[in-house]
């Protein structure tokens, strides 16, 4: 007799059940993915809440240890993701990307400021810089396809500049995200850096688009309609609503999720 796999939603470290303890079947009905809830999505951003302020604290050099422990571990488990992805030299090709965009966005954390900021040239005894900062708790809808890349390459630079995320799973391809997540469990992310949720997303993109503390997210995998939905939601608490659509590395991908914040220093103190 087989037995259904039964995956769970990554939420602050755990792998947990949905609330509702509903359930649904893609891929011809041969798993049980989790339906996530509104609870659900509450728990993951209060989880992602509370570890910000300890993930964007940590030096660059760590999180990009630990993104290199990332990629490290993908490419521990590249023959099992690629048979999840359908085998082949296409899947292989996908996976090896993968590795690869995890690895870039490390060797980026400490090159931020450098490429990012700039010394602004101002009248009067004073310095003025422009720093990056991180800007808080990212929600990221998962493209459809390519259903493990699609997501790496937005996850990577969120979590790169020091941000935390709560990731919807693509709908009708959850599995590759789902799977992903066993992968953040064993790199050395702080509980509650990486949040991934399955469900229905007509169900769970208005509450992550109005949750007040949520401070940005990231349409990649909408449609128009969807969009459009989300930037109403979003007006009421000034929410950004990032609607880049390169699926290129880039460290101006990273640059968008992030706030620029001026200091004024008097010269010679």
């Amino acid at each position: 007799m087989d037995v259904r796999k039964t995956y769970k939603l990554f939420v602050n470290g755990e792998f947990v059940r949905s609330e509702s303890g509903r359930a649904y079947r893609p891929d011809g009905g041969k798993v049980n993915v989790p339906r996530g809830s509104r609870k659900d999505l509450r728990d993951a951003v209060r989880a992602a809440r509370t570890a910000f302020p300890g993930w964007a604290g940590r030096t660059a050099m760590n999180r990009g240890q630990v993104l290199y422990r990332a990629a490290e571990m993908l490419d521990g488990r590249a023959a099992q993701f690629v048979e999840l992805l359908g085998g082949g030299p296409r899947a292989r090709r996908e996976l090896d990307q993968s590795v690869e965009t995890l690895v870039w966005y490390a060797g980026w954390t400490d090159k931020l400021p450098q490429v990012t900021g700039t010394v602004n040239p101002v009248a009067g005894p004073y310095f003025n810089f422009t720093i990056p900062e991180p800007t808080g708790v990212v929600g990221i809808v998962a493209p459809q396809e390519p259903r493990l890349l699609g997501l790496v390459r937005r996850i990577a630079p969120v979590l790169c500049g020091g941000n935390v995320a709560i990731a919807l799973a693509a709908e009708s391809n959850p599995l590759a995200a789902l799977t992903l997540a066993e992968v953040f469990a064993t790199s050395d992310f702080p509980a509650g850096v990486v949040n991934i949720i399955s469900g229905q997303r007509k169900e769970l993109l208005p509450w992550l688009a109005s949750h007040m503390d949520v401070n940005a997210i990231d349409t990649v995998g909408c449609t128009a309609d969807e969009i459009k939905s989300i930037e109403e939601s979003a007006a009421g608490n000034v929410k950004r609503v990032i609607k880049l659509t390169e699926s290129e590395m880039s460290p101006y991908l990273i640059a968008a999720f992030m706030e620029m914040k001026t200091v004024w220093h008097p010269i010679g103190v």
